[in-house]
């Protein structure tokens, strides 16, 4: 027998976790984002969903730049890091490694085996979240997981 749920409790949960990173007049920040799915294949793009209310909502809505990171379990620890300390507080890149991303203006977290670079090309807020639609610029990837094709071997990967 089926019963009613709490509708503000059994939300669909995106996979994998995500952590974006963006930059702004020279300031890089990261979050921990659980609003993030393939928004298009044809262009290739992603959906992320980021409260205004946090730091890095500012950065990304004025520059119209991410990268969608996507960490391992071993990074579980800066994970949670990323999602309980606001970026008004504290530098919360200074103890992870970054380099910039190639395309667009923002940093990429190396010990993600995967780095999604992303330019803004819409955006709505139906919601709690705005969600940033954000055409993919251009994919890095550990090459231990990717095939002969250059496709992601994701379920070779150990996702949080």
């Amino acid at each position: 027998m089926k019963k009613e749920a709490d509708k503000t409790k059994a939300r669909i949960k995106p996979m994998p976790n995500t952590i974006v990173s963006c930059r702004k007049d020279g300031h890089d920040n990261a979050l921990a984002v659980g609003v993030a799915s393939v928004a298009s294949i044809d262009p290739v793009m992603v959906m992320i969903g980021i409260i205004p209310s946090r730091f890095s909502y500012d950065m990304v809505k004025d520059t119209g730049k991410f990268v969608v990171n996507i960490p391992t379990k071993e990074f579980s620890e800066k994970y949670m890091y990323l999602g309980t300390v606001s970026g008004r507080d504290e530098d919360k890149l200074a103890s992870i490694n970054t380099t910039d991303a190639d395309i667009i203006d923002a940093p990429i977290l190396t010990d993600c085996p995967v780095n999604i670079e992303c330019s803004v090309v819409d955006s709505i807020q139906p919601g709690s979240h705005e969600l940033f639609i954000g055409k993919v610029e251009k994919v890095h990837c550990d090459e231990e997981y990717l095939t002969e094709d250059n496709d992601v071997k994701w379920d070779e990967i150990d996702l949080i």
